[in-house]
């Protein structure tokens, strides 16, 4: 069956359900776009990774990503296979030095995973023609997930400093907050960038 690589286009608070993201993944090499409901802790866990930030303490992956290696097991890729009634299925694709094993998870976990292994997400054709959208109707559609679009801003004065700032990231981290930790640090790199 012919695959097609993926990666994330976008995470956004999905209007839909009380505390839902949509994680969108979108074509390496085309325009289509696969949007997947996936939940707050997952979001929140492959946002970290994709920005380079590092928790107090492991997340969830990061220990499985930790044991796998401690056993020298590799992901060597992300399948996402199946859809049935709207509900997305993924396997890892896992290896040692002797065999290969397919793994079932959700894709949310799967690409929470790829991001630490550093592994490429694939995608069935047939899975992306039944579920995929082309990505001008992805923009155009104002129902698409009953406005993912919503951002969570916080405003800063103007007047608040870089130090004020990391001050505020590092209380984030430590309370693990990452989302609140992420809008810090786009904030700082904002202001840093301005200030040059």
């Amino acid at each position: 069956m012919k695959k097609v690589e993926m990666e994330i286009t976008d995470i956004a608070l999905s209007g839909s359900s009380s505390g839902a993201y949509a994680m969108v993944l979108g074509e390496v090499t085309g325009n289509r776009k696969l949007p997947i409901v996936i939940g707050g802790a997952e979001a929140q866990a492959i946002a970290i990774e994709m920005e380079k930030m590092k928790a107090s303490r492991p997340l969830t992956h990061d220990l499985f990503k930790t044991a796998f290696a401690s056993f020298e097991i590799r992901v060597t890729e992300v399948l996402i296979y199946n859809m049935v009634e709207g509900i997305f299925f993924a396997k890892l694709i896992c290896a040692d030095k002797n065999k290969e094993v397919e793994i079932d998870c959700r894709p949310s976990d799967a690409v929470a995973l790829a991001y630490r292994f550093g592994c490429s997400i694939q995608c069935y054709e047939s899975v992306l023609q039944t579920a995929g959208i082309k990505a001008e109707e992805l923009e155009e559609s104002d129902d698409a997930f009953e406005d993912t679009e919503e951002k969570i801003v916080t405003e800063k004065p103007k007047t608040v400093s870089v130090k004020d700032l990391e001050d505020e990231l590092g209380e984030a981290l430590v309370r693990e907050d990452y989302e609140k930790a992420s809008r810090l640090r786009d904030q700082i790199d904002q202001l840093k960038n301005s200030n040059e």
